[in-house]
């Protein structure tokens, strides 16, 4: 015969699992400089996320561009994750020093679209997102441009500028790690919306593994390479996961990007995907939004 105070126990064991195993994720946008509309892009990036019901999200904004930031210092250490819509200037010694401590201890970190553009000094942060661009990033300065060729990343090490796109067109986007759980179930190939295709990004590379590539297409300016699209990075302990697309809005309403976008949140915080893929995911011949 089972005792009733151990069915009780039981039950609120069960109870407490399910709360816990329940509990959102926390999640921290970093914005506040950008040269693209962070002001519209930073509620569209945090409505995704806690639309899914996984994650309570804070956003932390700078001072603007030229003031005085020595009072932009957040808790990272409150978060699961930070996400950053941020392209400005430097931050103070103290927060950067927080920021790679958080994440090399295991804090998870998401660069969204142009925050790949950010920060060309700060040797730490160009480890973390493996690849960059623009801020007169050269290769031979800062590391080889990135592609994808026969199955595997291949290094370019011949000297140029990093950071190109060419004008705003649909593409396809094709997995090439498809059982990384960012991207686990999805289709192989899929159709994104009229974007920015970033190419000739250029960085350490290390600890990177490329998820995602586009071709970019010569007739579009484009460098007829395989570039990367969609990244994971080890950091020490800390996982990243870096994904160019997302211009504007416009670009923020692919099913593709949505997906993509809160998959990985939610794979840098935890190291796992929850989320199952959704029915309306592009295919290899059509975009779908919403």
């Amino acid at each position: 015969m089972v005792h009733r105070s151990c069915l009780i126990w039981f039950s609120l064991s069960l109870v407490t699992a399910t709360v816990a195993a329940a509990a959102p994720i926390k999640v921290l946008i970093v914005d506040g400089q950008n040269n693209h509309a962070w002001k519209e892009t930073t509620p569209v990036l945090k409505t995704l996320l806690e639309e899914t019901g996984r994650f309570t999200v804070d956003v932390a904004t700078t001072p603007p561009k030229g003031a005085d930031m020595s009072s932009f210092q957040p808790n990272f250490a409150a978060y699961a994750v930070v996400v950053s819509n941020y392209n400005g200037d430097p931050w103070p010694a103290e927060t950067v020093r927080a920021f790679e401590e958080y994440v090399r201890n295991g804090g998870g970190f998401v660069s969204y679209h142009a925050a790949d553009n950010a920060f060309p000094e700060w040797k730490a942060y160009q480890q973390m997102i493996a690849v960059g661009g623009w801020g007169n990033r050269k290769e031979e300065d800062f590391g080889p441009m990135v592609r994808w060729s026969g199955g595997k990343i291949r290094l370019d090490a011949n000297p140029g500028i990093c950071g190109h796109h060419g004008s705003r067109l649909p593409f396809q986007v094709t997995l090439r790690d498809p059982d990384h759980p960012i991207v686990k179930g999805l289709p192989a190939v899929w159709m994104h919306v009229e974007d920015e295709l970033y190419d000739s990004l250029c960085g350490p590379a290390a600890s990177l593994t490329v998820i995602a590539t586009a071709h970019s297409d010569p007739a579009n300016k484009g460098t007829g390479e395989d570039e990367p699209m969609l990244m994971a990075i080890r950091y020490g302990k800390g996982r990243v996961f870096h994904t160019t697309l997302g211009h504007d809005p416009a670009a923020m309403r692919c099913v593709g990007f949505i997906v993509t976008f809160q998959r990985g949140v939610e794979w840098a915080a935890s190291g796992k995907v929850t989320q199952k893929p959704p029915k309306d995911f592009p295919t290899a011949t059509e975009t779908r939004v919403r």
